[in-house]
């Protein structure tokens, strides 16, 4: 038996040629299709390198197990997510893998309806029968079909800009050479057919596996300057950046300053709360203040959930929640089968800077200085398990409050702070904010920082 090394917590991540090789794609399929007994499965990839490949392994092990195989093409993850519920298929495979360097890849993977598929639900179930080359033989083959599903998706967001722009908007896409800029191409359509003009200025557009212009990750301060200058060069009124498969979406402001997408949740929940009073809202536990203050005063049922995608769509469901944000910059919406979605933010900046003359940075900047935050820090510790319980008991006896929800979250009078293991990485992850004391945060961001370091030793 092969241990296999790619399963993570909710996707597939590997090393290609190393722990990620087209055969172990295939026996994936093969697992797939026998743990989940699919009709129809519908796959799609990114544009690295090894994509296409990987993809053609896996569609085979999905056909010879009797699946019939809908291959939508290159794509971004949110259309495997919009076609597998659109096309009532079984199931739901994105060849990708993010944001990580262009020599990975790997797979996102969802049952019908774009119901996650986890370590929770039955991820851990398909790693064993892969590992042991456990699938049932099917009598029947499989068919494979190539459409082209992303008119039908471009036509759905519109439907989150429900009234035209009453100005002409500038906006810096920046797609970083990933998956982002042909589908933001069917966007533009499908806008101008109803009549809205958008002047996009397209930097890092072409698709190209080879990522000339470094990994595309918007969360990494070298990667955010080009589209800060665009911004700047070309009088912007918004700046927009994707990472590889464009789950994940980041804005900068008019003046080409980044924003934290803490923030823009807030933004986000006030506008679904205008159009519903009332309704619940999910958030990660990293940071919390401004969300909750956003919420308290707009009539928001708040819910903090566990950080990463396949958690917050399950709690999404249960909750009936009209939104969700994390603070790394994935957003979740109810109409959108209550996954994420890289574009619809777009759509909702669009909506909220072309009914008014404001600009963005006076949407966030009450929020900015009432919150100022760390910053997420990434560091790499030895033993996860070990450090927390040693921040716990360093911080215990003056605590307002205490959460395990997702790592370690501590509250006090004027600052929190959130410690928790990657699920994706082995990094430990540091949250800090403070409310409206950036001197305060300084310290305490240096302190925790300090006790990690002592803590390994």
């Amino acid at each position: 038996m092969d241990e296999l090394n790619c399963f993570k917590a909710y996707d597939i991540r590997g090393e290609i040629g190393v722990t990620l090789t087209p055969e172990i794609a295939f026996r994936i399929g093969r697992a797939y299709a026998t743990w989940l007994q699919p009709r129809r499965v519908v796959i799609g990839a990114d544009v690295r390198l090894s994509s296409d490949e990987l993809k053609a392994s896996l569609a085979e092990g999905l056909i010879l197990s009797g699946a019939d195989v809908i291959d939508l093409g290159q794509t971004g993850t949110e259309e495997i997510y919009f076609a597998t519920r659109e096309l009532k298929a079984d199931g739901g495979i994105q060849i990708t893998a993010s944001h990580n360097p262009a020599q990975y890849n790997g797979m996102k993977l969802v049952r019908e309806d774009a119901r996650p598929i986890s370590n929770d639900n039955g991820l851990l179930e398909i790693k064993r029968l892969a590992e042991r080359n456990q699938w049932q033989h099917s009598e029947r083959r499989g068919s494979l079909h190539s459409i082209d599903h992303r008119p039908a998706w471009a036509a759905h967001l519109l439907q989150y800009l429900p009234h035209n722009p009453q100005r002409t908007l500038r906006v810096v896409v920046n797609a970083g050479h990933g998956t982002a800029g042909p589908a933001l191409d069917a966007i533009d359509a499908a806008l101008r057919a109803r009549g809205i003009e958008i002047d996009f200025i397209r930097i890092h557009h072409h698709p190209d596996g080879h990522f000339p212009a470094g990994v595309p990750n918007p969360m990494l301060e070298e990667n955010r300057r080009v589209t800060c200058e665009a911004v700047l060069a070309h009088h912007a009124d918004v700046g927009v950046a994707w990472d590889g498969d464009f789950d994940r979406c980041f804005f900068f402001d008019e003046r080409g300053e980044f924003i934290e997408s803490y923030y823009l949740v807030g933004l986000f929940a006030r506008h679904f709360l205008r159009q519903a009073p009332g309704s619940t809202i999910l958030l990660d536990p990293r940071l919390t203040w401004n969300t909750l203050d956003t919420l308290a005063r707009d009539g928001g049922r708040a819910v903090i959930s566990k950080t990463g995608h396949a958690f917050i769509k399950a709690r999404m469901r249960e909750e009936n929640a009209i939104y969700g944000g994390e603070m790394s910059g994935h957003h979740y919406f109810r109409d959108f089968g209550y996954c994420d979605s890289g574009m619809i933010p777009l759509m909702l900046m669009l909506n909220i800077l072309g009914q008014s003359s404001e600009p963005l940075s006076r949407y966030v900047q009450a929020a900015l200085e009432r919150y100022p935050v760390s910053g997420e820090i990434n560091l790499t510790v030895a033993s996860p398990a070990k450090v927390l319980e040693s921040i716990a008991a360093h911080y215990a006896s003056h605590a307002a409050s205490r959460s395990d929800v997702d790592g370690l979250s501590m509250d006090f009078a004027d600052w929190r702070f959130n410690v928790r293991a990657s699920n994706t990485e082995p990094l430990l992850r540091l949250n800090v904010e403070t409310r409206g004391n950036p001197a305060l945060l300084a310290q305490k961001t240096e302190e925790l920082q300090q006790l990690i370091n002592l803590s390994q030793h």
